[in-house]
């Protein structure tokens, strides 16, 4: 029953109200009707040639005879009354059959009009995303309680319209404000270790606080850049996954770890830049986390019908309960990764709000050897003509 939509329980609601009260009305009737015909049924009612024989019997006294003929008299009587109430009682099941049908279609017509302004709600509701808040259902009619529903809606629209907006001056503010006087302190920096006069302690102080300065930029830009991407996306274009890849790997230069890639065909509808830096968020982490002389494998491709982007590399065991931090902003797995001067503890983070926000799912799986195989699976698109295909490389698992 509550699988049915409200549709439909109305409608049955209706009509097993009906039905209930037709039963019982063909009930009363039927009761009536056998009182009344049991008060006003007489002799003048038996067949004309049962009361020529009953007179003919008392005129000439024989009482057998006549007990005989009066049985007979009221044998046909009861069949009489026995064959009108049958016929009273079929009639009246089958019109309360027919009418209780005619009630049912009638119910599941009036309870859809009757819906129909929770049927805009609803359409109203799915239809709206960030980029859109500024819609309304603004529902006309009675002011009954789904009126009420519908206002109330509305103010709520305008509440989280109000919200994103002013997340959005944030963004835009933070990311001048914070910038800016990094970049200042960076300039000043470089002109001090570039200057001949500075002393080699000032130097050293300058080296430092430039890493730092680095390190802080790289904090911003991620947490500006998860801001972005747990928004509604801004821009959907057709995506082949290989390009992607071929793009992130040329941003990581000359790793330290060999990594080998086997690029299917795969093409997904999103925006291009959040998808390249999942891919370099995940190739880095991978790289970053991996052991001297490590491997990392990438693949892409599209199973079930979805488009997948596999990384698996070689490094420390991970236990199977800790995989789900490392996808929280700011966590690590160990102490010697919070200290690490190379990331912020948001690349993971990032990965997951791109791939949620492209409406996705990530797997994590630990390798026995060591090291993660990270299995992210987005919505596939239709088929985009495919990148020259690369080498092929055993899989890694």
């Amino acid at each position: 029953m509550e699988r049915l939509s409200v549709r439909t329980r109305l409608t049955l609601v209706y009509g097993s109200l009906f039905l209930v009260m037709s039963a019982v009305l063909v009930a009363v009737t039927y009761l009536l009707t056998v009182r009344t015909m049991d008060d006003r049924f007489s002799a003048r009612d038996i067949d004309p040639d049962a009361l020529t024989r009953l007179r003919a019997v008392a005129v000439n006294g024989d009482i057998s005879q006549l007990m005989a003929v009066k049985a007979d008299a009221n044998r046909q009587l009861a069949q009489q009354k026995r064959d009108v109430l049958a016929q009273l009682l079929q009639s009246s099941l089958v019109t309360m059959l027919v009418v209780g049908v005619l009630a049912v279609v009638i119910g599941y017509l009036v309870a859809g009009r009757t819906l129909r302004p929770l049927h805009t709600v609803t359409a109203t509701a799915r239809r709206l995303s960030e980029s859109n808040l500024h819609e309304r259902i603004a529902l006309d009619g009675p002011q009954d309680e789904i009126k009420d529903l519908a206002d109330t809606f509305d103010r709520m629209l305008d509440r989280l319209d109000r919200a994103f907006d002013a997340q959005r001056r944030f963004v835009a503010n933070a990311s001048h404000e914070l910038r800016t006087p990094l970049t200042i302190n960076r300039t000043v920096l470089e002109v001090a270790l570039a200057s001949r006069r500075s002393p080699p302690e000032t130097k050293a102080l300058a080296d430092v606080l430039l890493g730092n300065t680095a390190r802080h930029e790289r904090l911003i830009e991620g947490l500006l850049l998860l801001a972005k991407s747990e928004r509604e996306l801004g821009t959907r274009t057709g995506t082949p996954l290989p390009d992607v890849v071929r793009s992130a790997l040329d941003q990581l230069g000359d790793p330290a770890v060999d990594v080998e890639a086997r690029l299917a065909p795969a093409a997904v509808t999103g925006d291009p830049v959040l998808l390249e830096r999942c891919a370099v968020n995940l190739l880095e982490n991978a790289v970053k986390y991996n052991v001297p002389d490590g491997r990392v494998w990438v693949r892409t491709g599209t199973r079930d019908g979805a488009a997948f982007l596999r990384v698996v590399n070689t490094g420390r065991p991970v236990p199977a309960y800790e995989v789900a931090a490392i996808f929280e902003p700011f966590r690590r797995l160990r102490a010697d990764r919070t200290g690490s001067r190379d990331g912020a503890g948001l690349g993971l983070s990032i990965v997951r709000a791109v791939v949620r926000a492209h409406g996705g799912t990530i797997e994590t799986v630990p390798r026995p050897d060591g090291g993660l195989s990270i299995t992210v699976r987005l919505p596939a698109a239709a088929a985009i003509p495919p990148a020259p295909p690369a080498a092929a490389v055993p899989d890694a698992r």
